[in-house]
């Protein structure tokens, strides 16, 4: 009789436990968890002209990272009304653009039959927060061109997006157009500012982009002289509110280097700076192309 009842008391006492024990798989099953054009280079032979709610313990789920594979980017990319950028192939092996020496290549695209695209952003007006959140969920790489007129004023906000994988590189103290100058003004302007951004963000630039994409024989030899400058680099498309403008056919072309810039509202009727940016990743998306890292092609 005593053995009949401790059984029962034993009983009684573990079916709570097996019933919260069932609960909990239930929820852990359930739960929810991007004139001189003659030294150009031109392949083509175009002219140059937050945490996920829902069920389940108070505590909130991490945010998703960047680069987890699956359903967290297309969930990051949707964000922005955009699909995932598929990877770039693996560059190649012996970078087509040669660096450098006493004279910088000057560099419209990239030469390769990959469906690849390079975007560059100019200038440094515009620091958009939501900017910063759209490149740390899409992870996309672009190049800087940066002036110091514009880093000066909040040289943390390009530090936060250069730790996001953005590369800063060099686009003058304060945008002259260098045609205009001496040999001495072209230093100061070019040399300066490599000197600037290398004591601000660690590292010399690497590539130099002429104001209004304007040049000569000077800008070549004085950037040569610099220090670090492996190539003078223009582009092909730039960016638009809501389009691109193109250099002949309206499309793109493999290795086609894209200019845009920091800008907002004030400048582009209302649009801010995602909106826009994200329509011409609209564009790149819709003609097939992805996006590769410029710098991984010169060198």
């Amino acid at each position: 009789m005593v053995h009949r009842t401790v059984q029962k008391r034993r009983r009684a006492a573990l079916a709570p436990i097996g019933v919260g024990v069932a609960g909990l798989l239930l929820v852990a099953l359930t739960g929810c968890g991007g004139s001189d054009d003659t030294a150009s280079v031109k392949a083509s032979g175009r002219p140059s002209d937050g945490a996920v709610t829902g069920p389940g313990p108070a505590k909130p789920t991490p945010a998703a990272k960047p680069d987890t594979p699956g359903a967290d980017s297309a969930v990051l990319a949707a964000k922005w009304n955009l699909k995932p950028f598929a990877p770039p192939p693996a560059p190649p092996a012996v970078k087509p653009i040669k660096a450098g020496g006493a004279k910088p290549p000057v560099v419209e695209k990239i030469p390769t039959q990959e469906k690849i695209v390079f975007i560059t952003i100019d200038d440094g007006a515009e620091k958009a927060p939501e900017f910063l959140d759209m490149m740390r969920d899409l992870r996309i790489p672009v190049s800087m061109f940066l002036n110091d007129t514009y880093v000066r004023q909040d040289p943390e906000y390009f530090r936060k997006l250069q730790a996001l994988g953005a590369t800063v590189q060099n686009h003058t103290l304060s945008h002259p157009d260098l045609k205009t100058l001496s040999a001495d003004a072209q230093k100061h302007q070019i040399c300066g500012q490599q000197d600037r951004l290398a004591e601000i963000y660690g590292k010399r630039p690497t590539l130099f982009r002429p104001p209004y994409g304007n040049w000569n024989a000077t800008t070549q030899t004085v950037a040569g002289g610099c220090g670090g400058i492996d190539a003078i680099v223009k582009w092909q498309e730039s960016m638009q509110i809501n389009d691109m403008q193109y250099v002949g056919e309206k499309k793109l072309h493999p290795g086609d280097i894209i200019l845009a810039h920091f800008r907002g509202p004030s400048e582009l009727k209302g649009t801010t700076m995602t909106e826009m940016f994200g329509n011409m990743l609209r564009k790149i998306q819709a003609q097939g192309y992805t996006i590769a890292r410029l710098e991984d092609y010169i060198g």
